[in-house]
């Protein structure tokens, strides 16, 4: 027992674990960090360094491996290629149910999808805290902005977060290095945009690439972005932020940290007597040995589906329906951003004029609708997103053969503008995962099942997002304007959130403020699981704030005897 004790476990080692990981460290806490899947060092990105014609069959995926690996994530089509498969869960080794179809997208190693991530680093607002008691919808966050403000400062000075200041409301600016330029197409759309529409602002996306690089705050094994756009495939210059590239290497240097990985965190220990838990329940994934580990706090980062999955099946008598469910509130209200809606357009202009390099992402346009009154929106609540980007498009004529055919495709086309439409979920009840336990995986875990499905409101909102898309190429002087409305499911834009919800009331609420469990004062949850409601913002730099803000806060509870 004593081998196997710590002062803290850190369930899971993507952004929110890594992050919980390295400041409990820091703090000088021992901490287990717990992955599920294998080892990926720094650096051990297969595909980082290939050209698309080093890739099978030009990256794309056999039809074939893709019907007998990968049935249920290939429904996105966009997803599963030859450059990122192998941090893509392989769905027939890892399968789950669904009563309404739920696209999830899993990657399990260390790092987790802070491998593999988007990047965007939007901070939330009170317009996004205050909505749900404002209009009477689910539950009302326990937090406001500036409960968390400081810790997005704190975070973002060490992630690095490239972005603009806009001075908005609904998108309040971060601690922000040099922006990624909007290019010369992107910016003549900002600029109409704004004098036809002024409420709509086109912006540098605010995402963690080190546009440029300070040591001294860019901690780990960090470097300057090489403008590569092949960001998905692992970065082995650490241009980005990764757990791999930041918080590990942080955690590590301490001496504080022990990682493991292949370890299946089963459940949490709770002792009814001591009425705390007191440890977890791992199996070996290669050897199937199972060890009990203890420690004073837990945080749980397995992911919002993950998290939810370990704690419902973490039963005694004194929670017979999974650790901290009293509520009943557990495996419920689960979100995700609804987006596959969007336009595009050619610009004829601008075709003297070019770019150098691959910069990581485009623009974003935050929130507009629901905003106040003046934009209040009568068909929906809440509101939406863009992230976009222009470039030039290939020259590939038909019926060109030859020479000329090397002449044509040498020469680069027209400018097209690309914008993507995020929308927000309402917290419904009803959208939930549940465990089977009547059925069961490889490693004898009841197996995930979802219940979730976008409704109305959803459905009135993205009509909308697409008006607007059009009127704001129009606006830049757009033709062969086109839009697409493929209505995805919910887990399709990989940012799920809300299965163990933040509240005030124990009743309603699985967490409290500080995302401490209202039944067992010493697990924190500061994963997706914690969202009360989704916002229209990429939520990883939310997580990031919970969690530093989580773990500052069971440190003075421990130094003041009270945890």
């Amino acid at each position: 027992m004593n081998n196997n004790t710590f002062d803290a476990i850190v369930i899971g080692s993507g952004i929110s674990g890594g992050y919980s990981a390295m400041e409990l460290c820091k703090k000088g806490y021992k901490t287990l960090m717990l992955e599920r899947g294998r080892m990926v060092n720094h650096g051990e990105y297969p595909t980082a360094m290939m050209d698309k014609w080093d890739l099978p069959n030009q990256g794309e995926v056999s039809l074939e491996e893709k019907q007998k690996h990968y049935g249920k994530q290939e429904r996105l089509h966009w997803w599963v290629k030859e450059d990122v498969k192998h941090f893509i869960n392989k769905d027939d080794e890892y399968p789950y149910d669904e009563d309404e179809r739920f696209d999830w997208i899993r990657g399990h190693h260390v790092g987790g999808r802070s491998v593999m991530w988007g990047r965007h680093c939007p901070r939330w607002s009170d317009i996004d805290f205050e909505a749900n008691k404002k209009e009477g919808i689910a539950i009302d966050w326990p937090i406001r902005y500036k409960d968390i403000e400081s810790w997005y400062d704190y975070v973002e000075t060490f992630v690095g977060v490239a972005g603009q200041a806009e001075g908005l409301k609904q998108a309040p600016d971060g601690k922000f290095i040099a922006p990624f330029p909007l290019n010369c197409v992107e910016q003549k759309m900002r600029e109409a945009v704004n004098e036809m529409y002024p409420e709509r602002v086109v912006t540098p996306c605010r995402i963690a690439n080190l546009s440029e690089y300070n040591p001294e705050v860019h901690l780990g094994s960090r470097g300057q972005c090489q403008a590569r756009n092949r960001c998905k495939r692992g970065c082995p210059f650490g241009a980005y932020f990764s757990t791999q590239s930041a918080t590990l290497p942080v955690a590590q240097q301490t001496n504080n940290l022990t990682l493991q990985s292949d370890a299946i965190v089963m459940e949490i220990i709770y002792d009814t007597q001591l009425k705390k838990a007191t440890g977890v329940k791992v199996k070996d994934a290669n050897t199937g040995v199972i060890t009990e580990y203890y420690a004073r706090i837990i945080f749980c980062n397995a992911s919002t589906v993950g998290t939810a999955a370990i704690l419902l099946n973490s039963r005694s008598e004194a929670f017979p329906n999974g650790l901290g469910n009293s509520s009943g509130e557990l495996g419920h209200n689960l979100m995700d951003h609804h987006y596959g809606m969007g336009a595009s357009g050619t610009l004829d202009d601008y075709e003297d004029a070019y770019y150098k390099g691959r910069k990581p992402k485009g623009f974003f346009i935050p929130p507009f609708t629901n905003i106040d009154e003046r934009t209040r929106q009568k068909d929906y609540l809440r509101n939406f997103s863009y992230q976009g980007g222009a470039r030039r498009t290939h020259n590939n004529p038909s019926g060109v053969v030859g020479a000329d055919l090397k002449d044509a495709i040498l020469k680069p086309g027209k400018w097209r503008i690309g914008m993507e439409c995020f929308g927000e979920i309402l917290p419904y009840h009803e959208n939930r995962m549940y465990l089977n336990f009547n059925k069961r995986d490889k490693h004898g875990m009841p197996i995930i099942t979802f219940d979730a499905k976008l409704r109305e409101n959803e459905l009135k909102m993205r009509e909308h997002g697409i008006k607007c898309a059009v009127e704001m190429l129009e606006a830049a002087g757009c033709t062969d304007i086109r839009t697409h409305n493929r209505t995805t499911a919910p887990g399709a834009c990989i940012h799920e959130m809300g299965t163990a919800r933040m509240g005030h009331d124990p009743k309603t609420s699985v967490l409290n403020k500080w995302n401490q469990l209202h039944d067992v004062a010493n697990v924190f949850v500061t994963d997706g699981a914690c969202m009360t409601s989704s916002g229209t913002q990429n939520p990883s730099i939310t997580y990031m704030a919970l969690s530093a803000r989580a773990v500052d806060y069971a440190d003075k509870q421990i130094k003041a005897g009270k945890l």
